[in-house]
């Protein structure tokens, strides 16, 4: 019984915690362009690495 005089402010606590980040989120735009991310990965240019040509000799 004891561990819950310690462990309800440890729980309240995370949960003001947890607010404060959502509202700090909120305040500075990080949810105004969700979409951009999901397609980078889409639009994404593949470039091949470079790699040696078998034509060449090797030093």
């Amino acid at each position: 019984m004891d561990s819950l005089y310690v462990l309800i402010p440890i729980a309240i606590l995370f949960v003001v915690v947890a607010v404060a980040i959502f509202f700090w989120a909120v305040r500075s735009d990080q949810f105004e362009d969700l979409e951009r991310q999901g397609m980078n990965i889409l639009l994404d240019d593949d470039k091949k690495p470079n790699k040696p040509n078998d034509d060449e000799p090797h030093p």
